[in-house]
């Protein structure tokens, strides 16, 4: 039993390091443009809602926050479930090694976020104006980590992101309100720019 417990960590470890070595091709392009003209028109609702700009206490920020939290949600469950249909057919004997690969490359920048709202929301509101550009520059990083198994034009996507939340805490830092734009436009333009890549950028093999 000790020569088969060997035998079956040895295929898991040659399986875990083909799925790192092996282009992932679970996103698919239709969903990335699909969650990046979601963020445009939540950005739209924000400016009906709330108008141009939210200041960063009280519920203009609870209802803020009511606009982009469940749109990130629908955004990160469809790629999720599309992700799993597509590397269940596309990778094959690889799709549980590949999804964990691309997993384990996002979630920790996600949680991060997560966890990071939750203390500026509880603890110091007056910094929330800074939400939009921290959550891209941590996008970004989830990005940048999962470039080694993506098409090589994907780290233009996250020097946009990382670009774009600086740019965000650079401009936002003098009125210190929550534009509706700091949000649809990088997030907006940044999913459709990774749709782009994906649909020109994953190496041609038969679907």
């Amino acid at each position: 039993m000790t020569e088969l417990h060997r035998a079956i960590s040895d295929i898991r470890s040659i399986r875990g390091q083909l799925a790192r070595g092996t282009e992932f091709r679970g996103y698919g392009p239709a969903t990335l443009t699909i969650t990046g003209l979601l963020a445009l028109a939540a950005a739209a609702a924000q400016r009906l809602w709330l108008g141009a700009t939210a200041v960063w206490s009280g519920p203009p920020l609870i209802r803020y926050l009511s606009i982009w939290v469940p749109v990130a949600v629908v955004s990160f469950a469809l790629i999720v479930a599309e992700a799993a249909m597509r590397t269940r057919r596309l990778h094959q004997g690889l799709a549980a090694q590949m999804m964990r690969s691309a997993l384990e490359q996002f979630l920790p920048p996600l949680c991060a976020g997560l966890l990071l709202t939750v203390v500026i929301v509880a603890s110091v509101p007056s910094s929330a104006w800074m939400l939009p550009g921290l959550w891209q520059i941590i996008f970004s990083l989830g990005v940048f980590a999962s470039c080694r198994f993506l098409p090589p034009a994907m780290f233009v996507v996250g020097v946009w992101y990382l670009a774009a939340g600086l740019g965000c805490l650079a401009l936002g830092s003098a009125g210190r309100t929550l534009s509706p734009w700091a949000m649809g436009v990088p997030f907006g333009f940044g999913q459709l720019l990774v749709a782009l890549v994906l649909q020109f950028g994953y190496r041609r093999v038969d679907e």
